[in-house]
């Protein structure tokens, strides 16, 4: 347990926890609306940051339904649904990091587009101050969370998903962590990284 000890060199990455993924919303991910009560514990740890992720899409994005996308219209910069979860405690959030910005390419991942070619510069901010080990949480699991995970690999850092921390829009936890890509992703549970902090 002295492994999940949070310090200066952890950061804590939050993901696209915003109203129109909240349940009701043109998107709502089943449970999300349960999350802020292990996220925003969490936030009261001594992380190095601490990155809220907004998806923030124009008008007409690719990824909405009207252009052939698989997703209702759902974070138009801008507009009240875009928004963090006001059940989200935000004071503690040093950076807030918005994607999905280019009209016709969307972007799951906190670190880069779909297109692997835009990069949201994520990394080097991590690096610059730093961290060397992210905790992943937020909606969805097997959509967003998943693609920060896996780049977060991929960028160097020592990189764990807290499922209880976590909603899913398809997939359960355990499928969307084993799948292939996601070697090298640990795994914790909130309740048991603020347990290991709080002793």
């Amino acid at each position: 347990m002295s492994s999940l000890r949070i310090t200066a060199t952890d950061a804590l990455l939050i993901i696209d926890m915003q109203a129109d993924f909240m349940p009701g919303g043109p998107l709502g991910v089943p449970g999300a609306d349960r999350l802020p009560s292990l996220i925003n514990p969490l936030c009261e740890l001594p992380f190095g940051v601490i990155v809220a992720t907004q998806d923030w899409h124009p008008a007409g994005h690719v990824s909405f339904v009207g252009r052939g996308g698989p997703w209702p219209v759902h974070c138009v910069a801008g507009t009240p649904g875009a928004d963090l979860s006001p059940a989200l405690a935000q004071a503690h959030v040093g950076v807030v990091l918005r994607k999905g910005l280019h009209p016709d390419i969307d972007s799951y991942s906190a670190f880069e587009d779909n297109d692997h070619a835009s990069r949201t510069g994520l990394d080097g901010l991590l690096k610059d101050r730093g961290i060397t080990r992210v905790f992943v949480v937020g909606v969805a699991l097997d959509y967003c969370v998943a693609a920060t995970a896996r780049d977060a690999v991929r960028a160097g850092f020592a990189t764990f998903v807290l499922p209880d921390a976590c909603r899913g829009v398809r997939q359960t936890p355990a499928a969307v962590l084993d799948a292939p890509g996601m070697e090298g992703v640990n795994q914790a549970q909130a309740a048991d990284v603020l347990a290991c902090n709080q002793a």
